[in-house]
């Protein structure tokens, strides 16, 4: 990839998607702009079809590549615009934003690139270290803390705007829309959502990422801050099919189906737990091959049968496999236990992890270091439960799925898997019931946020009530069982 584009979030907007988000803010517009402002105008694609579809509105734009600017300069009229080159990081945009008459539109494509993302390249473009989240500990003092640049920079508008009225629309990841959103509202001035429209980043920029328009308003007076944010399919969808919403300060997608189930909202009891973390796959993950048990550098290998527990890691889960021949060689049955037990317990465990101890040891988790050799964690009680209904964290689905036990041992699970565990099959077969319930979709579909990394997390679980969702259910059975004896 270009080194120049990864640097500086090079992703110059085509003309055809430029066109096309103009067209979709001028129908949002209370009133023509009398100035159009492209702070990041590149080669000036929104300025172009600004000055198109907006005639009349005066235009300016900033770039910090000079060949960039007079290209701009050439696609403008120049009677009524004006592009120069400047770094958008040591811009005084306080003065730039007043050189400019009301109504005042700000379009654009701010860089799609992280802090971190420009220290792999050696990129020297970004702003000055600020505790502009409001972090805490470490990350407040050094502004170490990673984040995207589209973010900073729309935070710098806002604030050099204060109350002056504007609308802001720009093209940028959909996590940083919702980051802003929340900065906003932490700091009490809460933004006056327009809308976002959804886009397609792989067919416009080649970007594997969801992005939207993002569209809002500044200096409106008595926004309200649990007003809820529309949310649009694509560039032509003039029906929202969703929104974003506040529910005790916390932001949420989907509004709709947030509300439908709050009811729902609690603790789960049993806990979510999460699955077994080792970080020592090739030693203590073993898979059944030509009849024998075989490690990650294919060895065979031949253990206690009371070390060796049937394993479910993470694509298991969430593609549901019946069977798969995998093994888990488990150290432990509690947290921190002596693993020093299988020497008599175990010996042929013990032997066989001893022999390949080097591999422990350059474990680089320093949570490792404080524990016993051949130390693993997510390791209690629940471990060793009979019946589990689990989940996948990484894939991006609820499909849930009952484990009971195999050869007379538990099935475990990886540590990117989260389960409820059971000590009879009943209570775990109600559990995963109600959790394929259209009701236990709707309340985290509109809770999670796909676009992230590990998207199902175990507080998003255990926000779940799960006994008040098997009432509720039971509630509506019982009554629809009612209604059917009695004809209504």
């Amino acid at each position: 990839m270009d080194a120049h584009r990864v640097t500086f979030g090079d992703w110059q907007t085509p003309p055809l998607l430029a066109r096309a988000v103009v067209d979709v803010v001028a129908r949002t517009l209370p009133e023509m702009p009398r100035a159009v402002l492209e702070p990041t105008c590149g080669v000036g694609a929104f300025l172009e079809a600004a000055a198109a579809r907006l005639p009349g509105a005066e235009l300016r734009g900033y770039d910090i590549n000079e060949a960039y600017v007079v290209e701009a300069r050439r696609r403008l009229p120049p009677d009524r615009s004006r592009v120069e080159t400047a770094d958008f990081f040591t811009m005084r945009w306080e003065e730039a934003l007043a050189s400019l008459p009301s109504p005042l539109l700000i379009l654009g494509n701010p860089p799609w690139v992280t802090s971190a993302g420009l220290g792999v390249t050696g990129g020297d473009n970004l702003p000055e270290k600020t505790n502009f989240k409001g972090a805490r500990g470490l990350d407040a003092i050094t502004g170490s803390g990673n984040f995207d640049i589209s973010e900073w920079m729309l935070v710098r508008l806002i604030d050099a705007l204060q109350d002056r009225p504007a609308t802001v629309a720009l093209l940028c990841k959909t996590a940083v829309a919702r980051r802003v959103i929340e900065i906003a509202h932490q700091r009490g001035r809460p933004l006056a959502p327009v809308g976002a429209w959804r886009i397609d980043s792989t067919y416009h920029f080649g970007a594997s990422v969801d992005a939207w328009l993002f569209v809002f308003r500044t200096g409106v007076a008595g926004v309200d801050p649990a007003q809820e944010w529309p949310i649009f399919a694509d560039l032509g969808a003039t029906v929202p099919t969703t929104s974003l919403g506040f529910d005790g300060g916390v932001l949420v997608g989907d509004y709709g189906r947030y509300t439908r189930t709050r009811h729902l909202a609690g603790v789960s009891s049993p806990e979510w737990r999460s699955g077994v973390k080792h970080d020592c796959a090739r030693v203590v993950e073993l898979v059944e091959r030509d009849g024998q048990w075989r490690n990650g550098f294919g060895e065979a290998v031949t253990l206690e049968p009371e070390s060796l527990f049937p394993l479910r890691k993470s694509s298991d889960v969430a593609n549901q496999r019946a069977n798969p021949a995998r093994r888990l060689v488990l150290t432990q049955s509690a947290l921190g236990e002596d693993t020093d037990r299988l020497r008599l317990a175990a010996p042929l465990t013990w032997e066989y992890l001893s022999r390949h101890r080097a591999h422990f040891d350059a474990r680089k988790s320093s949570i490792y270091s404080r524990g016993r050799a051949f130390s693993m964690f997510g390791v209690g009680p629940y471990t060793f439960a009979p019946w589990k209904v689990a989940v996948s964290g990484l894939y991006k689905r609820f499909a849930f799925s009952l484990y009971g036990p195999e050869d007379g041992r538990p099935v475990v699970l990886d540590d990117t898997c989260y389960f409820l565990s059971f000590s009879g099959e009943a209570a775990a077969s109600a559990a995963l019931r109600a959790l394929r319930s259209p009701e236990a979709q709707d309340f985290f579909e509109s809770r999670v946020f796909w676009d992230e990394k590990r998207p199902i997390r175990k507080t998003l679980l255990q926000a779940l009530d799960l006994r008040r969702l098997t009432a509720s259910l039971e509630e509506g059975t019982s009554t629809l069982a009612t209604s059917s004896r009695t004809g209504s």
